[in-house]
């Protein structure tokens, strides 16, 4: 029970990484806001975390929204008082570079995975310092750290959001308020499973280990981060790719 009171917002709950943290979460004792667009998908891991006797409440999110931030925190802390945990987990990837990327297309992947962390933290961050702390996880990528071809508008956002959370951190730190990173690299997931198979070779030259990761793996470094065990780390990045940055 690493996790026994507290209050943990996940986004992109529906499935991958997010459907297993939201699980470990609820496992581990913590009270889970789980959020996503995929309502139907949602509400069927909400049935299946009540089913273990876990505590959930599952909204439908679209993390770009304003509004709808305002109501998943506003929520979270009508239904159990208050918010500990911030898990900025949902995104979205497109196979584009520059030349060929429309600019619609660009801002989607930033509204998805940089401006709805900006907003998470925005409104979750008030009710953790009134709380008296809390954690906030980003999750970005090994695209964050090294540069990856034909994905050009995913890599610069999961950079931003490396950046953004070591200023994060600095600035929320003496309200003991930590803000951490997380760098997945090839994990098998929903959203990697259209270009699994054509980029198979590629991804198991890069990656160290002979097998790849899979959502529990980049979970359990998560439920690290939202613990009191890592009470100590705020501005750090988790990286979790089986050797892919060791290069």
């Amino acid at each position: 029970m690493r996790l026994q009171g507290k209050v943990a917002i996940i986004t992109g709950a529906a499935n991958g990484m997010g459907a297993a943290e939201a699980k470990m979460f609820a496992k581990e004792g913590a009270k889970v806001v789980a959020t996503d667009v995929n309502e139907e998908k949602l509400m069927e891991l909400a049935e299946e975390i009540k089913a273990a006797g876990g505590d959930v409440l599952a909204m439908k999110h679209n993390v770009a929204s304003e509004e709808e931030w305002k109501a998943v925190v506003a929520k979270a802390v009508e239904t159990f008082g208050k918010v500990d945990v911030l898990v900025n987990n949902a995104g979205v990837a497109i196979n584009k570079n520059f030349a060929t990327m429309e600019m619609s297309e660009w801002n989607w992947v930033m509204d998805i995975n940089l401006n709805g962390c900006v907003l998470g933290m925005k409104y979750a961050i008030p009710e953790m310092q009134k709380a008296g702390g809390g954690s906030v996880i980003n999750i970005s990528s090994i695209g964050g750290i090294v540069g990856m071809a034909g994905s050009s508008p995913y890599t610069a956002a999961k950079g931003a959001l490396r950046a953004l959370s070591k200023s994060a951190a600095v600035e929320y730190g003496k309200d003991k308020v930590r803000v951490n990173s997380v760098h997945p690299g090839i994990i098998v997931t929903p959203m990697t499973a259209d270009s699994m198979e054509a980029a198979m070779p590629f991804y198991s030259m890069h990656t160290q280990l002979p097998y790849l990761g899979e959502p529990e793996d980049v979970a359990s470094g998560v439920l690290f981060l939202a613990s009191d065990e890592s009470r100590f780390m705020t501005g750090a990045e988790l990286v979790i790719d089986g050797g892919w940055t060791a290069l």
